[in-house]
Protein backbone atom coordinates (compact mmCIF):
# COMPACT_ATOMS: atom_id res chain seq x y z
CA UNK A 1 0.00 0.00 0.00
CA UNK A 2 1.56 3.29 -1.12
CA UNK A 3 0.17 6.48 0.38
CA UNK A 4 1.63 9.78 1.58
CA UNK A 5 1.70 10.11 5.41
CA UNK A 6 -0.34 13.02 6.79
CA UNK A 7 1.43 15.32 9.22
CA UNK A 8 -1.83 16.44 10.84
CA UNK A 9 -2.45 12.85 11.94
CA UNK A 10 1.12 12.40 13.16
CA UNK A 11 1.58 9.44 10.84
CA UNK A 12 4.88 7.55 10.84
CA UNK A 13 4.27 4.18 9.22
CA UNK A 14 6.13 1.15 10.52
CA UNK A 15 8.07 -0.48 7.68
CA UNK A 16 10.20 -3.07 9.49
CA UNK A 17 8.51 -6.54 9.42
CA UNK A 18 10.58 -8.01 12.25
CA UNK A 19 9.56 -5.20 14.59
CA UNK A 20 5.92 -5.65 13.63
CA UNK A 21 6.16 -9.36 14.40
CA UNK A 22 7.73 -8.72 17.83
CA UNK A 23 5.02 -6.22 18.71
CA UNK A 24 2.34 -8.69 17.61
CA UNK A 25 3.90 -11.38 19.78
CA UNK A 26 3.96 -9.04 22.78
CA UNK A 27 0.27 -8.27 22.23
CA UNK A 28 -0.82 -11.87 21.63
CA UNK A 29 1.08 -14.07 24.04
CA UNK A 30 -0.58 -16.44 24.63
CA UNK A 31 -1.96 -16.67 21.10
CA UNK A 32 -5.64 -16.15 20.50
CA UNK A 33 -7.99 -13.62 21.99
CA UNK A 34 -9.08 -10.27 20.59
CA UNK A 35 -6.89 -7.26 19.85
CA UNK A 36 -8.19 -3.73 19.45
CA UNK A 37 -5.65 -1.99 17.23
CA UNK A 38 -5.44 1.79 17.32
CA UNK A 39 -4.48 3.23 13.92
CA UNK A 40 -3.60 0.29 11.65
CA UNK A 41 -2.19 2.68 9.04
CA UNK A 42 -0.98 0.58 6.12
CA UNK A 43 -1.48 -2.69 8.01
CA UNK A 44 2.13 -3.44 8.96
CA UNK A 45 1.15 -4.52 12.48
CA UNK A 46 -2.33 -5.71 11.53
CA UNK A 47 -0.95 -8.54 9.38
CA UNK A 48 1.08 -10.32 12.11
CA UNK A 49 -1.67 -9.66 14.64
CA UNK A 50 -4.15 -11.48 12.40
CA UNK A 51 -1.90 -14.52 12.34
CA UNK A 52 -2.34 -14.82 16.10
CA UNK A 53 -5.67 -13.26 17.10
CA UNK A 54 -8.96 -11.71 16.05
CA UNK A 55 -8.48 -7.99 15.34
CA UNK A 56 -10.71 -4.94 15.59
CA UNK A 57 -8.93 -1.97 13.99
CA UNK A 58 -9.89 1.70 14.29
CA UNK A 59 -8.56 3.96 11.52
CA UNK A 60 -9.16 7.69 11.43
CA UNK A 61 -7.71 8.43 7.98
CA UNK A 62 -10.34 7.65 5.30
CA UNK A 63 -7.67 7.53 2.60
CA UNK A 64 -6.14 4.44 4.23
CA UNK A 65 -9.34 2.42 4.44
CA UNK A 66 -9.61 1.29 0.79
CA UNK A 67 -6.10 -0.16 0.89
CA UNK A 68 -6.77 -1.92 4.18
CA UNK A 69 -10.03 -3.37 2.89
CA UNK A 70 -8.28 -4.64 -0.22
CA UNK A 71 -5.28 -6.09 1.61
CA UNK A 72 -7.33 -7.84 4.27
CA UNK A 73 -10.46 -8.66 2.26
CA UNK A 74 -10.38 -12.35 3.21
CA UNK A 75 -10.01 -11.62 6.93
CA UNK A 76 -12.85 -9.10 6.81
CA UNK A 77 -15.08 -11.61 5.02
CA UNK A 78 -14.47 -14.29 7.65
CA UNK A 79 -14.93 -11.85 10.51
CA UNK A 80 -11.38 -12.23 11.78
CA UNK A 81 -10.84 -8.52 11.10
CA UNK A 82 -13.35 -5.78 11.87
CA UNK A 83 -12.36 -2.43 10.38
CA UNK A 84 -13.87 0.70 11.92
CA UNK A 85 -13.55 4.21 10.52
CA UNK A 86 -13.36 6.69 13.36
CA UNK A 87 -11.31 8.63 15.88
CA UNK A 88 -9.99 6.29 18.58
CA UNK A 89 -9.92 9.14 21.10
CA UNK A 90 -13.72 9.55 20.93
CA UNK A 91 -14.82 5.90 20.71
CA UNK A 92 -15.73 3.85 23.78
CA UNK A 93 -13.29 0.92 23.49
CA UNK A 94 -14.55 -1.82 25.85
CA UNK A 95 -17.93 -2.42 24.10
CA UNK A 96 -16.10 -3.09 20.81
CA UNK A 97 -14.78 -6.38 22.19
CA UNK A 98 -18.29 -7.69 22.72
CA UNK A 99 -18.13 -11.42 23.44
CA UNK A 100 -14.86 -11.80 21.50
CA UNK A 101 -12.46 -14.39 22.90
CA UNK A 102 -10.05 -13.38 25.64
CA UNK A 103 -7.50 -12.15 26.35
CA UNK A 104 -8.63 -8.66 25.37
CA UNK A 105 -5.67 -6.51 24.35
CA UNK A 106 -5.29 -2.91 23.22
CA UNK A 107 -2.39 -2.31 20.82
CA UNK A 108 -1.02 0.22 18.39
CA UNK A 109 1.75 2.39 17.04
CA UNK A 110 0.61 5.49 18.88
CA UNK A 111 0.85 8.92 17.16
CA UNK A 112 2.93 11.28 19.30
CA UNK A 113 0.29 14.02 19.07
CA UNK A 114 -2.24 11.95 21.05
CA UNK A 115 0.02 9.67 23.09
CA UNK A 116 -0.89 11.23 26.43
CA UNK A 117 -4.60 11.14 25.72
CA UNK A 118 -4.53 7.49 24.59
CA UNK A 119 -2.60 6.45 27.70
CA UNK A 120 -5.08 8.36 29.85
CA UNK A 121 -8.00 6.59 28.15
CA UNK A 122 -6.30 3.21 28.52
CA UNK A 123 -5.73 3.87 32.22
CA UNK A 124 -9.38 4.80 32.70
CA UNK A 125 -10.43 1.49 31.09
CA UNK A 126 -7.74 -0.71 32.66
CA UNK A 127 -10.33 -3.04 34.23
CA UNK A 128 -11.53 -4.07 30.78
CA UNK A 129 -8.16 -5.12 29.32
CA UNK A 130 -5.85 -8.04 29.93
CA UNK A 131 -2.95 -6.11 28.41
CA UNK A 132 -2.08 -2.93 26.53
CA UNK A 133 0.86 -2.82 24.11
CA UNK A 134 1.78 0.60 22.70
CA UNK A 135 4.69 1.83 20.63
CA UNK A 136 5.57 5.32 21.83
CA UNK A 137 8.47 7.73 21.57
CA UNK A 138 11.42 6.52 23.63
CA UNK A 139 11.29 9.52 25.94
CA UNK A 140 7.68 8.66 26.79
CA UNK A 141 8.65 5.05 27.47
CA UNK A 142 11.38 6.35 29.80
CA UNK A 143 8.75 8.26 31.77
CA UNK A 144 6.26 5.37 31.83
CA UNK A 145 8.80 2.93 33.26
CA UNK A 146 10.64 5.34 35.59
CA UNK A 147 11.28 4.64 39.26
CA UNK A 148 10.80 7.12 42.12
CA UNK A 149 13.69 9.52 42.56
CA UNK A 150 14.75 9.52 38.90
CA UNK A 151 14.56 12.46 36.51
CA UNK A 152 11.93 10.78 34.31
CA UNK A 153 9.56 10.01 37.18
CA UNK A 154 6.54 12.29 37.06
CA UNK A 155 2.76 12.57 37.02
CA UNK A 156 2.42 10.40 33.90
CA UNK A 157 4.44 7.69 35.64
CA UNK A 158 2.29 7.74 38.75
CA UNK A 159 -1.06 7.77 36.93
CA UNK A 160 -0.02 4.92 34.66
CA UNK A 161 1.70 2.78 37.27
CA UNK A 162 -1.27 3.14 39.60
CA UNK A 163 -3.30 1.08 37.12
CA UNK A 164 -0.65 -0.96 35.29
CA UNK A 165 2.62 -2.78 35.69
CA UNK A 166 4.65 -1.27 32.86
CA UNK A 167 7.59 -2.95 31.12
CA UNK A 168 9.67 -2.00 28.11
CA UNK A 169 9.56 -4.73 25.45
CA UNK A 170 12.00 -3.38 22.86
CA UNK A 171 13.55 -0.24 21.42
CA UNK A 172 12.64 0.62 17.81
CA UNK A 173 15.09 2.72 15.82
CA UNK A 174 13.90 5.73 13.86
CA UNK A 175 14.88 4.06 10.59
CA UNK A 176 12.06 1.54 11.05
CA UNK A 177 9.49 4.16 10.04
CA UNK A 178 8.43 6.20 7.04
CA UNK A 179 8.77 9.10 7.23
CA UNK A 180 11.73 8.74 9.56
CA UNK A 181 11.02 10.47 12.90
CA UNK A 182 13.66 12.49 14.71
CA UNK A 183 13.82 10.14 17.71
CA UNK A 184 13.73 6.44 18.46
CA UNK A 185 10.63 4.70 19.77
CA UNK A 186 9.99 1.91 22.26
CA UNK A 187 7.34 -0.72 22.75
CA UNK A 188 5.83 -0.89 26.23
CA UNK A 189 3.50 -3.50 27.65
CA UNK A 190 0.97 -2.56 30.33
CA UNK A 191 -0.43 -5.33 32.54
CA UNK A 192 -3.36 -4.28 34.75
CA UNK A 193 -2.73 -4.19 38.48
CA UNK A 194 -5.63 -6.01 40.12
CA UNK A 195 -6.41 -4.41 42.47
CA UNK A 196 -4.87 -1.07 41.37
CA UNK A 197 -1.94 0.24 43.38
CA UNK A 198 -4.01 3.39 43.97
CA UNK A 199 -7.51 4.43 42.95
CA UNK A 200 -7.49 7.29 40.44
CA UNK A 201 -10.02 9.53 42.15
CA UNK A 202 -10.34 13.28 41.63
CA UNK A 203 -8.42 13.78 44.88
CA UNK A 204 -5.63 11.44 43.76
CA UNK A 205 -5.27 13.32 40.47
CA UNK A 206 -5.17 16.65 42.30
CA UNK A 207 -2.49 15.45 44.74
CA UNK A 208 -0.26 14.02 42.00
CA UNK A 209 -0.57 17.04 39.72
CA UNK A 210 0.19 19.41 42.58
CA UNK A 211 3.23 17.38 43.65
CA UNK A 212 4.76 17.58 40.17
CA UNK A 213 3.47 21.03 39.21
CA UNK A 214 6.77 22.58 40.30
CA UNK A 215 9.33 19.84 40.81
CA UNK A 216 11.59 21.91 43.08
CA UNK A 217 8.85 22.52 45.62
CA UNK A 218 8.68 20.44 48.76
CA UNK A 219 5.45 18.53 49.32
CA UNK A 220 4.58 20.92 52.15
CA UNK A 221 4.51 23.82 49.67
CA UNK A 222 3.08 21.83 46.75
CA UNK A 223 0.15 20.56 48.82
CA UNK A 224 -0.62 23.82 50.60
CA UNK A 225 -4.39 24.30 50.45
CA UNK A 226 -4.90 21.00 48.60
CA UNK A 227 -8.54 19.91 48.67
CA UNK A 228 -9.33 22.84 50.95
CA UNK A 229 -7.37 21.51 53.93
CA UNK A 230 -5.43 23.82 56.23
CA UNK A 231 -1.66 23.43 56.61
CA UNK A 232 -2.23 21.69 59.94
CA UNK A 233 -4.69 19.24 58.45
CA UNK A 234 -2.38 18.43 55.53
CA UNK A 235 0.49 17.85 57.98
CA UNK A 236 -1.62 15.58 60.18
CA UNK A 237 -2.75 13.47 57.26
CA UNK A 238 0.75 13.26 55.82
CA UNK A 239 2.00 12.01 59.18
CA UNK A 240 -0.76 9.40 59.28
CA UNK A 241 0.23 8.28 55.76
CA UNK A 242 3.92 8.12 56.69
CA UNK A 243 4.94 10.93 54.31
CA UNK A 244 7.72 13.43 55.01
CA UNK A 245 6.51 16.82 53.73
CA UNK A 246 10.06 18.13 53.41
CA UNK A 247 10.57 15.76 50.46
CA UNK A 248 9.63 16.41 46.84
CA UNK A 249 6.95 14.69 44.83
CA UNK A 250 9.33 12.63 42.72
CA UNK A 251 10.45 10.69 45.80
CA UNK A 252 7.02 9.19 46.56
CA UNK A 253 5.90 5.74 45.47
CA UNK A 254 2.48 5.33 43.87
CA UNK A 255 1.13 3.74 47.05
CA UNK A 256 2.21 6.76 49.08
CA UNK A 257 0.20 9.10 46.89
CA UNK A 258 -2.76 6.77 47.37
CA UNK A 259 -2.25 6.67 51.12
CA UNK A 260 -2.13 10.46 51.35
CA UNK A 261 -5.36 10.81 49.44
CA UNK A 262 -7.06 8.13 51.54
CA UNK A 263 -6.13 10.10 54.63
CA UNK A 264 -7.27 13.38 53.11
CA UNK A 265 -10.63 12.35 51.70
CA UNK A 266 -13.56 12.94 54.07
Amino acid sequence: MSIAPKKRFGQNFLTEPRTARLIAEAATTPEGGTVLEIGPGTGALTAPLLERARVIAIERDPDLLPGLRERFAADIETGRLTLIEGDATTIDWPPLFGDGPRPHTLAGNVPYLITGLLIELATASADHFDAVVFMVQKEVADRLTAAPGTKDYGALTVFTQAAFRVERVLTVRAGSFFPRPEVDSAVVRFTPERPPRAAETEAFRAAVKAAFGMRRKTLRNAWRGLLGWSDEEVAARAEAAGIDLTLRGETLRVEQFGAMVNEMEP
